[in-house]
């Protein structure tokens, strides 16, 4: 399956990429005019991530949470920020829909682990750090087993899995879990608007 992953995989995404750009763009634009008010003129979020062999990128999502402090200063509670459109946006999974350029360059694939932050790359242990053999994706095999309703341990395993067991099959019902999932709004954690835990290290002794 080496040309699946080298070549055909690569072929996809670009496929499904701009395909998704030309067809939803109408939707995007009218989402970028609407978290523009919002978000006071800022409609995208910007964050560093980890790619594929540990390589560092700038993933772009729209926002969901305007930039409210308190009186100190200090940015208010996550659920207290979500705006009524970037909740929306959140459990259709419409703040990925940027992410579609991140593919056109190569930094993402459709499918694949999470990219997450640079930072959690050395608390990574000896079988978890594997997750970054592969192109990170917009969503994978943790995305439709659990998404943030599971632990990081058990993200990783699934992460691991993929990784070992990537395949055009495997990507084929990934995909059509992650469309179930969205229409059914499944695993969507709204604790602390859905965000999970800083991960800190793994307890698993290998």
């Amino acid at each position: 399956m080496k040309i699946y992953r080298i070549f055909i995989k690569r072929f996809i995404d670009l496929l499904f990429a701009l395909t998704g750009i030309i067809i939803l763009s109408p939707l995007l634009v009218i989402l970028i005019i609407l978290l523009s008010y919002y978000n006071q003129g800022k409609p995208f979020f910007y964050q560093e991530r980890t790619g594929k062999n540990a390589r560092i990128f700038t993933i772009v999502k729209l926002k969901t949470m305007n930039d409210k402090k308190d009186s100190n200063g200090n940015l208010l509670p996550d659920e207290k920020r979500i705006t009524p459109v970037g909740n929306l946006c959140r459990k259709l999974s419409l703040d990925e829909l940027p992410q579609l350029f991140n593919i056109l360059k190569g930094e993402m694939s459709l499918i694949g682990p999470r990219p997450l932050l640079p930072k959690y790359v050395p608390r990574y242990n000896s079988e978890q750090i594997k997750r970054l053999n592969v192109v990170p994706g917009i969503t994978g095999w943790a995305q439709v087993n659990g998404r943030n309703t599971i632990s990081w341990d058990q993200k990783f395993k699934y992460d691991v899995f993929y990784v070992k067991n990537q395949s055009f099959t495997l990507d084929v019902k990934i995909f059509f879990m992650t469309i179930s999932n969205v229409l059914n709004r499944k695993d969507i954690n709204t604790e602390n608007g859905g965000a999970m835990p800083e991960f800190m290290g793994s307890n698993e002794v290998l």
